[in-house]
């Protein structure tokens, strides 16, 4: 039996989720004893290698992209980079809970920039609940709090960067390989790693950093073609609810691994964000069968 795009689209989405969500978790455990840049240019040498490795295999670095998609390739990898470091020191700062909580916010960002860009059509249906999906954001992050930070800001400012590395890769032509997207992220990530790591200096490597570097590249490599291909493939609208999953990945691997639950705000907040992103993505379902 063939698995419709959708079906495919649906299974990305749910690989790329567990896949990022253990990769960040060993990230987390790593950099408590790791200089960060360090420990991002070691996973970064492996990730880029894999990625290089499977392209080379299976024919994936052709053809070459035009100047328009190399254009937009570059962006989405400038993105990349950016979000990778706002992500990451957060990280480091936050439970892993409560971070997965302000990226659930991405959903319904990504609606509204796509609106922007794509001047996709937005009713006040849609435009309220991203409204009242962001007034959850604000519980999660508490404003005005001892709880709200830096590290809450640059949780948000990675919210934004992800929405332009998704809208970028939307816009890319579909004869482009996903490995090649993929690839161009991993080195530019990795090349924001050596940069930091000139200035915060490197530690010697125990075998069991090691073996934590090695395991986030694994799910890394999973994640990055997986969310490549996931943008890519069957309606967005029926899709992007399941990235929804991460926070229960989250909450599972921060409780499990390092002992912290988000509290009752932050929960209460992340199920506004899901409940209007999935109000978000229905209505946007329900106007594509009217006109269809």
């Amino acid at each position: 039996m063939m698995m419709s795009d959708n079906m495919r689209g649906v299974l990305f989405m749910n690989i790329a989720m567990l896949t990022f969500t253990l990769n960040d978790s060993f990230m987390k455990a790593v950099t408590q004893t790791m200089p960060l840049f360090q420990a991002v240019t070691l996973r970064g040498v492996l990730t880029t290698a894999a990625l290089l490795v499977i392209g080379m295999v299976y024919g994936g670095l052709r053809p070459w992209p035009a100047r328009r998609d190399m254009g937009i390739i570059t962006l989405r990898t400038l993105a990349d980079v950016a979000a990778t470091v706002f992500f990451l020191v957060a990280l480091t700062h936050m439970p892993l809970a409560n971070l997965s909580a302000i990226m659930q916010s991405l959903p319904l960002a990504v609606t509204l920039g796509a609106a922007l860009v794509f001047k996709t059509p937005l009713g006040w249906r849609r435009m309220t609940a991203i409204l009242i999906g962001f007034l959850g954001v604000m519980l999660i992050i508490k404003p005005g709090s001892e709880v709200f930070n830096i590290w809450s800001v640059m949780g948000l400012l990675s919210v934004a960067t992800v929405v332009v590395r998704d809208l970028s890769t939307k816009a890319l032509s579909s004869v482009v390989p996903s490995v090649l997207v993929s690839v161009a992220a991993g080195a530019g990530v990795t090349l924001m790693g050596v940069s930091g790591s000139i200035g915060s200096g490197w530690h010697p490597v125990s075998s069991h950093e090691m073996a934590l570097i090695l395991g986030s590249s694994v799910f890394l490599v999973i994640g990055y073609l997986m969310s490549v291909m996931v943008m890519r493939v069957g309606d967005i609208s029926m899709i992007a609810p399941f990235r929804y999953t991460s926070l229960l990945w989250a909450i599972l691997l921060g409780w499990l691994v390092f002992g912290n639950l988000p509290d009752h705000l932050t929960l209460l907040g992340a199920s506004i964000v899901i409940a209007m992103g999935s109000f978000t993505f229905w209505r946007e379902r329900q106007l594509a069968q009217r006109v269809g």
